[in-house]
């Protein structure tokens, strides 16, 4: 062969790779990003529960890195929601409280008589963001939204698909199911399928997300799936609940489920049936969603993430799961009220298993572009950062954290903000401007508080997060001028005195002959139906 012949040999092979390598990398991977609403640290088998049973989720997680220190950026679902679709922690962002909720002096009408009137917050997000959805249409990605939205709404220009998505299945201004979790739905954004009565809401999400994948097999997707559930009102089918009924006698019953906290009682128990037959309608629904990847062979090249809105409800709400040995719960400034499960499955990554980096819902955002192979837009998650180093094994910077919750939660939470910098967390409450430490490594259920031993450290840390606040120009409660202290003192009898009644609930639902209602919250329509129909023959 001539040394001419030869040269153009060489260059045809190398174009070949070449256009091989472009045509490869240009094939993106998909997202599946899974949350769950009000779903505990502790609520799944392979997080700790000896309680609920989560196969489906369980077996994501074997095959995922899991981080153990994961976080959601608020104890309340409005701001951590709008931090995962904007990278921003609540401070930056403005929606500091779930939307809807009264602040300023509209607080009084709810008759809590606190100290503070809560701070005002933003009620929709922000159009002028570039969120994650949008980040990745402009990269060609089709995107989906299906279930919870509740940080804005038609009316405001600030529903799904005013924010990126293409399609919005189920998505409103509500924080909670609008006709509860079966079939029929009476969700303006949810199409009504006679054929469906009965059906949860959980499977009917994962279906309508199996068919978007399906339908968008041949691109490269977004699939935003963010239950209603295990939100209140709790609800399961009667077959769900005889199973953890069961199982709780079983496993023996404690003489008491409740403590007092420091305003409401807290739940110490996981023994609640309904909420758990509740946790595994998501857990069949997510295997639903995973099988479909698999049939259609997309799971080695789908990212799927999951994790949680905000801590188990242990408080206020249905009172129903326990955080422990986490302290606290949903709307609570401690651990129970922010850690959250955080698995990330990338498939062509080996998995790590456990990686102790904190992380938030903030880093998504820019961990998805990363993963993507899109460039990072740091002008706009603001406040996330990039998890692909843990990914990798490699180690995270250490870098501060911070919440922003200058409300009182309904489930007994008090106005305060935090920073965590390392293993060190410190509680800034906005009531009296005292702070709490915890050395969160050795104490991660705070039960130590080491403020009045550690002045030097408490004061860097405290001067760092009013300074970080500042720079955000976030905004304080004020003093309530007109609060009656000893309505104050009312209050607080009332909620010593609910834990009574909690105790005497907690055991109906546990008794072999309870049941809420005839068709068990509509679960049992199209059985009903059947059986009229067939009497009627």
């Amino acid at each position: 062969m001539s040394e001419i012949r030869r040269f153009r040999w060489v260059v045809m092979v190398w174009c070949f790779v070449l256009v091989s390598c472009a045509e490869q990398s240009s094939v993106k991977p998909n997202f599946l990003v899974i949350v769950v609403d009000d779903l505990g640290k502790h609520d799944l088998g392979v997080t700790g529960s000896q309680f609920y049973e989560t196969p489906n989720i369980d077996h994501l997680a074997s095959v995922s890195t899991q981080f153990e220190n994961g976080y959601a950026t608020c104890a309340v679902c409005s701001p951590s929601r709008a931090s995962l679709l904007t990278g921003k922690f609540t401070a930056t962002h403005g929606i500091t409280d779930w939307i809807g909720s009264p602040s300023g002096t509209d607080w009084r009408k709810k008759n809590r008589h606190t100290v503070l009137l809560p701070a005002e917050y933003e009620h929709r997000l922000d159009q002028n963001y570039v969120t994650l959805p949008e980040a990745l249409k402009d990269n060609g990605y089709k995107t989906l939204f299906a279930g919870k939205w509740h940080v804005g709404s038609h009316k405001d220009q600030s529903s799904p698909t005013d924010h990126g998505f293409d399609i919005n299945i189920g998505g409103t201004h509500k924080g909670s199911p609008h006709g509860g979790f079966f079939a029929p739905f009476n969700n303006p954004e949810l199409e009504e399928r006679p054929d469906e009565k009965g059906m949860s809401l959980s499977m009917r999400l994962a279906n309508e997300t199996s068919k978007f994948i399906e339908d968008h097999k041949d691109n490269s997707f977004l699939a935003y799936l963010s239950f209603y559930a295990v939100h209140a009102p709790i609800q399961t089918t009667e077959e769900k609940w005889n199973k953890y009924r069961d199982k709780a006698e079983e496993m023996g019953l404690a003489e008491n489920g409740f403590e007092m906290e420091r305003v409401l009682p807290i739940r110490v128990q996981q023994d609640n049936p309904v909420y758990a037959g509740l946790i595994e309608h998501v857990d069949d629904a997510i295997g639903s969603v995973l099988s479909t990847l698999e049939r259609l062979g997309l799971d080695e090249n789908t990212v799927v993430i999951f994790t949680s809105d905000n801590g188990g409800v242990a408080s206020g709400d249905n009172f129903s799961t326990s955080n422990l040995p986490l302290r606290g719960g949903k709307g609570y400034q401690w651990e129970g009220g922010l850690k959250v499960p955080l698995f990330i499955h990338v498939p062509w990554m080996e998995n790590r298993a456990m990686d102790m980096s904190p992380a938030t819902g903030a880093d998504l955002y820019p961990t998805i572009l990363d993963l993507a192979n899109i460039p990072l837009r740091p002008d706009q998650h603001t406040d996330g950062q990039s998890l692909l180093a843990a990914l990798k094994g490699e180690e995270m910077q250490v870098r501060p954290l911070y919440w922003h919750y200058p409300h009182y939660g309904n489930q007994g939470g008090e106005p305060h903000a935090i920073i965590r910098l390392g293993d060190w967390k410190l509680i800034h409450y906005w009531e009296d401007d005292r702070d709490e430490l915890y050395h969160l490594s050795s104490d991660p259920g705070e039960q130590k508080d080491l403020a009045n031993s550690e002045f030097e450290r408490v004061s860097q840390m405290r001067a760092q997060l009013l300074s970080w606040l500042q720079s955000n120009q976030a905004n304080y409660p004020t003093v309530d001028q007109e609060r009656d202290p000893v309505k104050t003192a009312e209050v607080l009898q009332n909620h010593i005195k609910r834990k009574d009644r909690l105790e005497q609930e907690r055991k109906k639902m546990l008794s072999p002959d309870w049941k809420p209602n005839d068709n068990w919250w509509g679960s049992k329509v199209g059985e009903f139906e059947e059986l009229a129909n067939s009497k009627n023959d």
